[in-house]
């Protein structure tokens, strides 16, 4: 059961959200599209990018954390985890989607999720060079952007034969998940790739109706959770488990599309 939380104490969390994201914006928006931008390999088999800019915005938001609210854990990307005693963890991702920031795609973001023992309960999914921000939880599930601000509503496709799909890579993740993926891309109107995060705030506006992705980090699904299930989305892992520790992750915008592509996976695997 997730914590109860009064109206005067979520007004309170989603200021400090807002604060979070801002001085993350900032941040990030110094180092976006800088020729010359420099980063370090985190993965010695592969190429898992960190640079200045994850590491400055990750610390702008913890900042701003330790003065409003010091006594909640924070699970960061950069930083790891540390642990407090209000029973309430800040999940953060300075730079979902590094890949694309460094190749000059606005398709990163950055994520940011409260959450209590059960999973998450409000979540911020932040574009800033196109100061794009979703929002979702406590009553609330919005888009504010360069045209005003829009409600969060996923879509109502129910069949996969007219859903448009989405994952970040097309590899998806070991031979088999990518399998699994493909058996459900090949049943689908349309597939498109290459989106991070981003890909979470476009089902939540009801643009795409199915993320499907694996080896994922608490902190890069926590946020995108709290932003779906506001919009009306279901989002559990390919077991139909929850997902906010990350893995294998599969997001709908209907429980008729997510049980149709879970029967495909369960097949495929």
């Amino acid at each position: 059961m997730h914590h109860t939380i009064d109206p005067v104490m979520a007004t309170g969390f989603k200021r400090v959200g807002h604060a979070m994201a801002d001085a993350a914006r900032r941040e990030t928006l110094r180092h976006f599209r800088v020729r010359g931008l420099g980063a370090d390999n985190k993965d010695a088999a592969g190429f898992d990018p960190v640079t200045i800019a994850d590491r400055a915005a990750e610390a702008a938001m913890c900042a701003v954390l330790a003065q409003e609210r010091p006594d909640d854990g924070i699970l960061g990307e950069e930083e790891g985890a540390k642990p407090g005693t209000s029973g309430l963890t800040w999940v953060l991702d300075p730079i979902d989607g590094t890949r694309g920031f460094i190749s000059g795609t606005p398709t990163w973001g950055v994520l940011i999720a409260l959450q209590d023992a059960s999973g998450p309960i409000y979540g911020i999914i932040d574009q800033p060079y196109i100061a794009e921000r979703f929002e979702g939880g406590f009553g609330v599930a919005r888009c504010v952007g360069p045209t005003g601000e829009t409600t969060l509503a996923v879509s109502d496709t129910r069949t996969l034969s007219e859903a448009t799909i989405l994952t970040t890579f097309p590899e998806v993740g070991t031979d088999a998940e990518a399998r699994a993926f493909h058996a459900v891309a090949k049943q689908c109107k349309l597939t498109r790739y290459g989106m991070d995060c981003y890909a979470y705030a476009l089902l939540a506006a009801g643009h795409v109706d199915l993320v499907i992705e694996a080896g994922l980090n608490a902190y890069d699904v926590a946020a995108p959770i709290a932003v779906v299930q506001a919009a009306g989305g279901i989002v559990t892992d390919w077991s139909g488990q929850p997902a906010h520790e990350g893995g294998r992750i599969i997001a709908a915008a209907t429980p008729e599309l997510h049980s149709a592509a879970l029967e495909v996976i369960s097949n495929a695997l």
